[in-house]
């Protein structure tokens, strides 16, 4: 964090663009933090991939199943792995004020450049007291605080609740994981106040030509999608970012293989039966090279013939063919 509070929605304008990755938190075999892996996939994510920004502790981190301990480690670790390198933003909410309080006074300790918050989403509570606790934590906090209005938390942010919250000194941004519709409705009550972003890949450079939208902010595609050599989606924005729409256009035509199998397996399963599909997204990592791990309950674990079948599509879709030597990592 190099600024001050009061200026936390300037530096949110000035620094996020490009592509950001919500990361995983990879497991050991016997339910640890894997910290050298954390650390690999990090020097994966920003020496091999060059984002623009790292999202951690999130809904793709677990972060319901993390001890705050794990969840301050975390932080520490990705804030260490990214210096010099890219940007961090990091997970701090808890449906306790105090909890989030604390988190959000660790990440701005160490290091993060910001934080982001999901809805408080226990007890139920109505927009009222969903502001009281905005307003409580941010100004009880120093660091420039986004939103994180997602379905998986149970609980939705009207546009007219999201725009008075945006008004508070250091919120600074929105990851806005809904409607396409509610999306436009916010930007436009919102008025250029903070950065809005949608995390949906399939929508990114639509969103980036027809409202402005300049960061990816944040998902799994900067990984899922991109191996070394191979860096469609941030070839697409950069091009988009200094207007070249047509070039992106083709560039983000070459992922059009690969779109499908993350629609199947990583968006399927919350439509169909509202389950995080975290362990498929792990299952994915892993046959790309990275640490994954399993998955912590009430979450389900990959099965053998998913994991097979994922490799066989994924194969088809030509995506382990560009990996290094045209091989595809052994699964774990």
């Amino acid at each position: 964090m190099i600024y001050k509070k009061s200026d936390a929605k300037a530096a949110a304008k000035d620094q996020f663009r490009g592509v950001w990755a919500a990361i995983t938190t990879p497991f050991t075999p016997d339910d640890k933090l894997d910290e050298a892996g954390l650390r690999r996939n990090m020097r994966h994510y920003t020496d091999v991939l060059h984002v623009d920004g790292i999202f951690c502790a999130g809904t793709m981190g677990e972060f319901w199943a993390l001890t705050k301990e794990e969840r301050k480690r975390v932080t520490e670790i990705v804030v260490e792995e990214s210096r010099g390198k890219c940007k961090v933003i990091a997970h701090t909410g808890h449906h306790s004020p105090n909890e989030t309080i604390d988190l959000t006074r660790h990440a701005e300790a160490v290091g993060a450049d910001f934080a982001i918050v999901i809805n408080p989403y226990y007890p139920a509570a109505g927009e009222q007291q969903i502001y009281e606790w905005f307003e409580t934590v941010a100004s009880r906090v120093d660091i420039g605080l986004w939103m994180f209005d997602t379905p998986f938390s149970g609980v939705g942010l009207s546009a007219e609740l999201t725009a008075r919250i945006a008004v508070l000194e250091n919120i600074c941004g929105l990851k806005c994981s809904r409607p396409i519709e509610h999306y436009v409705k916010v930007k436009n009550l919102c008025g250029g106040r903070i950065v809005i972003s949608h995390p949906a890949e399939s929508e990114s450079l639509k969103l980036m030509r027809d409202h402005g939208q300049r960061v990816h902010m944040s998902s799994a595609s900067p990984y899922l999608y991109q191996v070394a050599g191979w860096l469609p989606m941030r070839d697409y924005t950069e091009a988009a970012l200094a207007g070249r729409f047509a070039e992106a256009e083709r560039i983000s035509g070459e992922l059009d293989p690969i779109r499908p199998v993350h629609e199947k397996w990583l968006r399927d399963p919350w439509h169909q039966n509202e389950i995080i599909p975290i362990q498929y997204l792990k299952a994915w990592t892993e046959l790309l090279g990275m640490a994954g791990g399993h998955v912590r309950a009430p979450l389900p674990q990959v099965t053998v013939e998913e994991r097979q079948t994922m490799r066989a599509e994924l194969e088809e879709a030509g995506l382990l063919a560009r990996l290094p030597g045209g091989k595809q990592a052994r699964a774990a």
